[in-house]
Order: C-alpha cells, then structure tokens, then sequence
C-alpha cells in the first residue's frame, strides 16, 4: 500500500512540473504596464495556438517589434470562455496568444517562422504534457495573403526532411479573441518560481532565444 501511494504521489509531482493545467492561485500581479493602459490600437495583429499559452506569449512578448502578447482563447464558438472552462476541451477553443506588433519592425512573415520554430509542429493535439484540442496548433489568418503565406511554410516544411511526421499545425480563419482571466497575463514574468515555469516555459523560451538572438530584445533574455 506505501508503495502504491508513492507512485501516485511522484506522478502528481511530475504532473505539476509538465503540465500547464494546474490549479494556479491568482496572485497579485506586477505588471511592467497595465494593457488596459497601452493603446495597442496602431499595432497590426496576428493570433497563434501552440500548446500553453504561458510561454506562447512569453516567446513573442520577447522579440523585438512585438508591442504585446495578451493570453486568451480562440477556435472556437463558446461565448464568453473562462480558464476553467476551456480545459475540460468542451468549448472548441484552445489556448492562443493575440500578438500586437510593428510591421515596420517585424513582419508577419518572421512572426510565423518564430511560431514553427518555437513548437513541435508535427504533435497533434497538444505540446509536451499538455495535451488536448484545448493545446492544439493553430495559425490564424486575417487576409488571403497571410492565408497562402501559411499554406506554402507548411508545405516547404513538410518537403523539407526536417520532420518524420507531417505538420499537424492547422491553418485557420480569425473570427474572434477572448482576453483569458488577468492571473493568466505574463504569467512567465509573474511567476517565475512556478514548477512549471521553470521547468518548461522558461526552458523552451531560452532554447528558442538562444538559437534566434537577433530577434530578441535584449532586455527581455531569459
């Protein structure tokens, strides 16, 4: 009986580590700026699911250009999601990040190429521990330009030789973001002694920083 209790002691250890569905506090946040201070409306948009939306939105808010990257759901039709919600995989959505940039800085393009680099592009359903439509992959488009731009990565990365598998990434119409609860917000800044944070979110943020060092503001080095 104690060994059986230990196991399932160590597999709930393991599963805080890797896993982005934890039951998180809602601690007092410090945010660098508020959003509801910045006016982010100059800025053009684009919106990306890969996996937990922590360190989705760390990895953008780092690169240079990008004004903001806010946390929230989309993909799907339920109105008004919560956290809560959007974890059991009942509403459709998965876990996204709106990024707010200057295309005079940084392209759509490069945005792209940052999000296949920044992921396994081949998992289906999810990133890691964190699995279920809730963490699928899926670029979402706003014009027929950044439609095809998508379309023919996907298929030079697939013609590549670089993966095993096909790319699992969906490509998407935008239809609507919903901003996820404000504890969610720069989650990886406000939280950095988190297992998870330190375990996965940081440690995928450097991996990608490190290979791409030119795109990242040098304050923001993990």
């Amino acid at each position: 009986m104690k060994y059986l209790s230990g196991i399932i002691i160590l597999i709930t250890m393991t599963f805080g580590l890797t896993s982005c569905a934890q039951n998180t506090k809602k601690e007092k946040v410090e945010k660098r700026v508020e959003l509801s201070q910045k006016d982010l409306s100059k800025y053009s948009k684009a919106v990306f699911a890969s996996g937990c939306f922590w360190h989705t939105e760390a990895l953008f808010d780092g690169m240079k250009g990008v004004a903001e990257a806010v946390s929230g759901y989309a993909g799907g039709n339920t109105k008004n999601p919560s956290y809560e919600k959007v974890i059991t995989g009942n509403t459709g959505h998965a876990e996204s990040v709106m990024v707010y940039y200057d295309s005079t800085i940084v392209s759509y393009s490069t945005l792209m190429k940052a999000y296949f680099e920044a992921q396994d592009p081949t998992s289906v359903n999810g990133q890691g521990a964190d699995r279920g439509s809730q963490y699928r992959s899926l670029a979402f488009y706003n014009n027929s330009e950044q439609k095809e731009m998508l379309e023919n990565y996907i298929k030079e990365l697939n013609e590549s030789g670089r993966y095993t598998d096909p790319i699992a990434v969906q490509v998407v119409p935008y239809d609507k973001f919903w901003k996820a609860e404000d504890y969610h917000q720069e989650y990886v800044l406000n939280n950095p002694n988190s297992s998870y944070v330190q375990n996965v979110c940081i440690k995928d943020v450097r991996k990608f920083q490190k290979k791409f060092p030119e795109l990242i503001k040098p304050e923001y080095m993990f």
